[in-house]
Order: structure tokens, then sequence, then C-alpha cells
């Protein structure tokens, strides 16, 4: 019997900007469901990159997802009793997921100011193709292109 097709939820849309992209990642951002406390978070940070660029958040948010967000990624598959590093093309739903998460987790690691700041500034760096988020995404892209011997395997 077949599996029911699976129906995607609709994105939630974020008040301030209009823009689903903004409401995914203070989504991301949200702990224990706290969602104010994430929003709060959110737009704090974009004053804060407003404040310091002097050009839009919102562009600079856009400018520092491309170029965090990366375009292959490595897949562990077991081919005769050992394990390969296969690279794979990242999924269009998942490049947006993985810049998020590792712009938040750098923010997250960084001590000593508040989560707004560190948002802000992990964000400022990643639009200027720099910091820990872009670090990642160059590590991974290493990864896939050290192990594309095995891109072959991918297809059994």
């Amino acid at each position: 019997m077949r599996r029911k097709n699976f129906k995607r939820p609709t994105l939630s849309v974020d008040p301030s900007y209009d823009r689903t992209d903004i409401g995914r990642f203070v989504n991301y951002v949200m702990e224990d469901g706290k969602k104010s406390v994430a929003e709060e978070i959110v737009y704090n940070a974009f004053a804060k990159v407003k404040e310091e660029t002097k050009e839009d958040p919102v562009k600079v948010f856009e400018r520092a997802m491309e170029n965090a967000t990366p375009l292959v990624e490595v897949v562990s598959r077991r081919v005769g009793g050992a394990n390969y590093q296969i690279p794979q093309e990242v999924r269009p739903e998942r490049k947006f997921y993985l810049a998020t998460h590792w712009i938040i987790a750098a923010a997250r690691a960084k001590k000593g100011k508040p989560m707004a700041d560190r948002l802000a500034e992990e964000l400022m760096l990643a639009a200027k193709n720099e910091g820990t988020a872009i670090k990642k995404k160059q590590d991974m892209h290493r990864m896939a292109e050290a192990n594309r011997a095995f891109a072959s395997l991918l297809r059994r």
C-alpha cells in the first residue's frame, strides 16, 4: 500500500517584514516555544545591522544567506563493509535550513554579548563572506571535493 502524499505545512510569514524566509529564521532562533523573545532578538539584530552598515537589513540578511548556503554536502554510505563520504548536491529546501542553522549556531557559540548583538555580528560577517558559518560551508565543500572520487557510488 502506498503512503499518502506529504503535504508541506504553510510557512509563517513574518509580520514586520512580510517575508517567509525571515519568519522561518525567527522560528529557528526560537527556543522553548518563546516566539516573542525570538522575534525581539531578530528585530534587534536587524536594527543593529542597519545602524552599523547603514544598509537595509533585509538585503544584508539575503546576502548572508546566499553566502552561507552550501551547494554540496557529503552523505555517509555503507558499501561492502566500508563507509564512504559521498558528495551530493544539497536539496533546495535543505540549503536554507543549513545556512540559518550555521549562522545561529555561530552566534550562540560566542559569549559575552546579548544574542541580538552576536546574531547581528554573524549576519554582517556572513554578508562579507567571512565568519564561522562561512568557514563551515567551506569545510563542507572541501570535504565534498576531497571525496569526489566516490560520487559514482551514489547511484547504487
